[in-house]
């Protein structure tokens, strides 16, 4: 007969494994959502010869009539833009600056690339799987919208020209 303590930590066990799942689940629908919205934008602009929706939060309309509008600040579950000239880091929501920063500092000291773990741990985070893949799906959301680049597997640094903060 299995003990107590035993079966709670086995029910443990698996209310973490689900929550891990879970938390990669929601990684990968904010990520489709936000590619849904970068492609709905991206039409409509096509639609509208360009001029879909203005700078500083003017709006623009859909083909459909829906109003769009460009973000003028960064919040929370915001997609990560396109990196392009003169664009900062201020546009990125929180963590994501956070991430930008860390790796800014790091171009500035001259050190090498970083990895997911040791960002993980930098951000203040505690350094378990679940983490540490919340971490790494920014730093490649990072990498695929030109913000940072992966200098080798698994080792992320500042893009080129990109001072994080700047």
């Amino acid at each position: 007969m299995a003990s107590v303590l035993g079966r709670l930590e086995e029910r443990e066990r698996a209310a973490r494994k689900r929550v891990e799942e879970l938390q990669a689940e929601l990684e990968a629908a904010q990520s489709e959502w936000g590619e849904w919205l970068i492609a709905r934008r991206r039409v409509g602009e096509v639609w509208d010869g360009g001029e879909t929706a203005g700078q500083d939060g003017e709006a623009g309309m859909t083909p459909q009539g829906n109003e769009v509008t460009a973000p003028s600040a960064a919040r929370l579950g915001a997609v990560v833009p396109i990196w392009r000239e003169g664009l900062s880091a201020e546009v990125l929501a929180p963590e994501y600056q956070q991430v930008m920063g860390l790796l800014a500092e790091r171009r500035a000291t001259g050190g090498e690339p970083l990895n997911c773990r040791e960002i993980t741990g930098l951000l203040g985070l505690e350094v378990v799987p679940a983490k540490i893949e919340g971490v790494r799906g920014k730093l490649k959301r990072l990498v695929a919208r030109g913000w940072a680049h992966e200098s080798a597997p698994g080792r992320f640094a500042c893009g080129d020209g990109r001072g994080g903060g700047s």
